[in-house]
């Protein structure tokens, strides 16, 4: 319901502008809005498949934020970029969405598709926002570790990206519980729509303990989302891991998609991380997710991939749309500008 109002208020049209060329599309069955920048004779170009936020329940490649951010990292960087519409929740979950963009992500890196384009096959990205982040990552994962594919993905740039579940009391999830405009309540509840479980079960996910403390949760595990080690002192302040609440109920073995690496890639192995493309990843102090990303950039650093991690001290989760009139902010605009520095300078 709520998804088919911000469609009504925020999709637009494909149009066309003297520098870029817009059509809906499909990439492996899966619907798409392709940007193509206009000239440039035979020449090929760089190429970034981008994949939306909003919680894997809301949103659309097809929305004006989207449209104007993919409208300009295709002027700005002379570049081919596809915003792929992925099944929503509650009408498609787990693993559909990833399903999805990993459907998208082979098509795109198929010789044939990237020929029609004209995209340099050895300058292709991986790009999203919050759980487009999510799926972002998630593909960057399986195409680098597919030996069968001969493309493959050449950076991945990861904006505020969810990476996992199974530990909500990280300290960016303490300290921004009741930030807008991403609540800590809100990311539990969209967790569980996306996976396909019990609403009834929000309550006992939220009072669930921090990982370290958790019964559970194997050490192998616990390593991979450890933030007493994985992040730096000023992000841990004075918060601590927090205890199992009484009368709460053991929600990993009921939701098995907490520890399925496909919705939550900070679970990954090291073996798989370091097989990755080099990283971008954006993070902001009013975020919730903040201690995601930090998380993932310092395993993927650890695994040896090179990784930029930009973090905002006034940053806020979805400040990158954040960008364009009217609702126009100034972190916005500097995170917008330094992502597209960013692809311009490693695509």
């Amino acid at each position: 319901m709520l998804n088919s109002v911000v469609s009504r208020l925020e999709v637009i049209e494909p149009w066309s502008s003297p520098t870029v060329s817009v059509t809906d599309s499909a990439l492996g069955g899966v619907p798409a809005r392709v940007f193509q920048p206009v000239g440039g004779g035979a020449k090929l170009r760089r190429g970034v498949l981008y994949f939306h936020g909003g919680g894997w329940a809301l949103g659309s490649g097809r929305m004006r934020s989207y449209d104007l951010l993919c409208r300009r990292m295709a002027e700005e960087l002379d570049t081919v970029v596809v915003s792929v519409d992925y099944r929503l929740a509650p009408d498609a979950v787990f693993p559909d969405q990833y399903h999805d963009a990993l459907a998208a992500s082979r098509a795109f890196l198929s010789p044939e598709v990237l020929q029609r384009y004209g995209v340099n096959p050895a300058r292709v990205g991986v790009s999203g926002d919050s759980s487009g982040g999510n799926l972002a990552a998630a593909v960057a994962q399986r195409i680098s570790a597919d030996d069968s594919m001969s493309v493959k993905f050449s950076i991945q740039a990861l904006i505020y990206p969810v990476l996992q579940a199974l530990d909500l009391n990280t300290p960016s999830y303490q300290q921004n519980h009741n930030v807008p405009i991403l609540h800590r309540h809100l990311m539990a509840r969209f967790w569980l729509i996306y996976l396909g479980a019990d609403p009834s079960l929000l309550p006992h996910l939220l009072s669930s303990p921090s990982s370290l403390l958790h019964p559970s949760i194997p050490p192998s595990i616990r390593s991979h989302l450890n933030w007493t080690s994985l992040l730096a002192a000023k992000h841990q302040k004075h918060y601590r891991p927090v205890g199992m609440e009484t009368g709460s109920r053991e929600v990993t073995g009921i939701v098995p998609g907490l520890v399925d690496v496909r919705a939550a890639p900070l679970l990954a192995e090291q073996g798989i991380l370091g097989r990755t493309p080099r990283a971008y990843v954006m993070t902001c102090e009013f975020d919730v997710l903040r201690d995601d990303g930090l998380m993932y950039a310092r395993r993927l650093q650890d695994a040896g991939v090179t990784v930029t991690s930009v973090h905002y001290d006034d940053g806020f989760h979805g400040c990158m749309v954040f960008s364009f009139w009217p609702f126009w902010s100034s972190v916005g605009q500097r995170s917008l500008d330094n992502y597209i520095q960013w692809l311009d300078h490693n695509l």
